[in-house]
């Protein structure tokens, strides 16, 4: 069960190692290392998620008014 323990202690330790080396690497190039990149990535997917869920509410407001969603108010 020791021996298990210590496996286990050993694995996390050393992904958590590999995880901060990953994400802490230094770039000149003002793009940033790839946990950045990554993060600038999963930003412009929730906008975008966030910009749809939006619509699809002013569409469901707009169908319970009786209007027709797809004539947008200018």
């Amino acid at each position: 069960m020791r021996m298990l323990s210590l496996r286990i202690a050993t694995l996390a330790l050393t992904a958590a190692v590999l995880a901060a080396a990953g994400c802490s690497r230094e770039d000149t190039s003002g793009k940033g290392g790839p946990g950045e990149r990554a993060g600038r990535q999963v930003d412009r997917a929730l906008d975008k998620a966030g910009q749809a869920v939006e619509k699809a509410g002013r569409d469901m407001q707009g169908a319970s008014k009786g209007q027709d969603s797809s004539k947008e108010a200018k």
